[in-house]
């Protein structure tokens, strides 16, 4: 009896497309990370993905609505890292913990300041996401979660910078007799900067 191959159904085409657009995702990350937005290469990003390269312009328009996706999907993942914080610190804690477990996604950012390229960034959705950080800075304050006299812009920027150290600074994270890539270092790390945070409550 003959073999007769069967054409894949539609559920498993949309199911092939979206594990396909992950693993360009993923990919992406790493090499966007690595290199930044000029220097990364397409076809190393498909090659990590296991895919033809056409496919980035099938599914992404090209290397920059690639680029938009990987924040775009870094956007949407937000709100999961925090829905269990309560406090500042927690909120902190939790961002640090997210660092340093996905490194790649801050590197990304990294990469922009360093390269300083704006050309495949979305500045208005940056300005927007951190004014909303701002606000929520600004709420906790009255609330008595930051001391009156610290300016929430500032802060902000200095608890991003917290939140954000390991990965940026491992280097320094060794020098000072740490290690950032032991299992412990994660969940220490974010226990001591939700610790650190809640000091600057209001007396």
């Amino acid at each position: 009896m003959a073999f007769v191959r069967r054409s894949p159904g539609p559920d498993e085409r949309q199911r092939d497309a979206e594990r396909t657009r992950q693993q360009l995702l993923d990919a992406a990350v790493i090499e966007f990370g690595a290199h930044g937005f000029n220097g990364a290469r397409v076809s190393e990003i498909a090659a990590r993905a296991g895919v033809n390269k056409q496919l980035i312009s099938y599914y992404f328009g090209g290397k920059e609505g690639l680029y938009r996706a990987v924040a775009d999907r870094w956007r949407a993942s937000e709100p999961a890292i925090t829905e269990d914080a309560e406090s500042l610190g927690e909120v902190v804690g939790a961002y640090a913990r997210t660092a340093i477990a996905v490194p790649d996604l801050l590197r990304v950012l990294v990469r922009e300041a360093v390269d300083r390229d704006t050309s495949a960034l979305d500045p208005e959705g940056q300005r927007a996401r951190f004014r909303s950080m701002v606000e929520d800075f600004r709420q906790r304050q009255l609330k008595g979660e930051l001391a009156a006299n610290l300016d929430v812009e500032y802060i902000a920027l200095a608890l991003f910078g917290l939140a954000s150290a390991p990965v940026v600074f491992p280097q320094i994270a060794r020098a000072l007799g740490l290690d950032p890539d032991s299992e412990e270092f994660a969940a220490k790390y974010a226990d001591e900067t939700t610790r650190l945070v809640e000091h600057l409550k209001e007396d």
